[in-house]
């Protein structure tokens, strides 16, 4: 199928466009931008600067893909955002690529990104995604694969939120969020374990049982976090599922929010 691009639309004429592509009236996509095939770029919508839009993706009116990075250290260097396929944009959503020379904000694929989100330069996102309404990540945030983040969350830079987390609506993020957990709060700590969202996920009864145990040691125990580390690895740290989160706080550069530290 042909593309199907508006008269009005404003389409730079090295503008990399493959076949099955809408571009609705008014929307502007640059010179360097590429779009893959079958996505759907509404009215009003823009695509700027060296982005490159993958197959399937849907960006609504009035977003902002590709604008320069909200950064002082910024100076125009030659940099990039990447999104796969799949991805649904909707309004008033901003995202920039990276802030220095060939550095990329990657967007992974089959994620729902909703209005007025904003992801900054040099984040990575993975896969399966929801970013509910006003969203903010803020510089170098790595997000997984599957989460959450609810509606009017702010996420400090550098943070890193693990496979199916989700973090509750307003929500201020200062530290790292793990894999399978249930976090809120200001600052964001971990309340419980996704056990629904893990289910909705088919992990077995058996996997979510032994999650609860590490969960139970590591958030909710008497004992200092070292402690708690130490006896969920000697006890249930064969388990996959409880080996990559002790492998992910191991890990964190920004610390765990817990709901103490002893």
């Amino acid at each position: 199928m042909a593309k199907k691009i508006d008269p009005k639309a404003i389409v730079g004429s090295k503008a990399k466009i493959a076949d099955n592509v809408e571009v609705g009236p008014y929307a502007i996509i640059s010179d360097d931008a590429q779009i893959g095939s079958g996505t759907k770029i509404e009215p009003f919508a823009q695509v700027l600067g060296q982005t490159k839009v993958g197959s399937n993706c849907h960006i609504f009116s009035q977003a902002v893909v590709g604008s320069i990075p909200q950064d002082l250290k910024y100076k125009g260097e030659r940099s990039y955002l990447v999104v796969g396929d799949n991805n649904r944009i909707r309004e008033f959503v901003t995202i920039n690529p990276g802030t220095e020379k060939d550095a990329k904000t990657i967007i992974g694929n089959n994620n729902l990104i909703m209005a007025y989100s904003h992801i900054a330069h040099d984040c990575v996102i993975g896969d399966e995604n929801v970013l509910a309404n006003g969203a903010t990540l803020a510089g170098y945030v790595d997000v997984g694969n599957n989460v959450v983040v609810g509606g009017l969350v702010a996420i400090h830079q550098f943070c890193q939120l693990g496979d199916h987390s989700i973090v509750g609506g307003c929500s201020k993020v200062v530290q790292d969020v793990p894999p399978y957990s249930m976090c809120d709060g200001h600052p964001a700590i971990v309340r419980a374990l996704n056990s629904i969202g893990l289910k909705r996920k088919n992990f077995s009864s058996s996997a979510i049982k032994d999650l609860k145990k590490a969960f139970k040691i590591l958030f909710f125990s008497d004992h200092s976090f070292d402690q708690a580390k130490k006896i969920t690895g000697e006890t249930i740290g064969s388990v996959e599922q409880v080996k990559f989160l002790l492998g992910f706080i191991s890990n964190s550069k920004r610390g765990i929010g817990r709901r103490q530290d002893k």
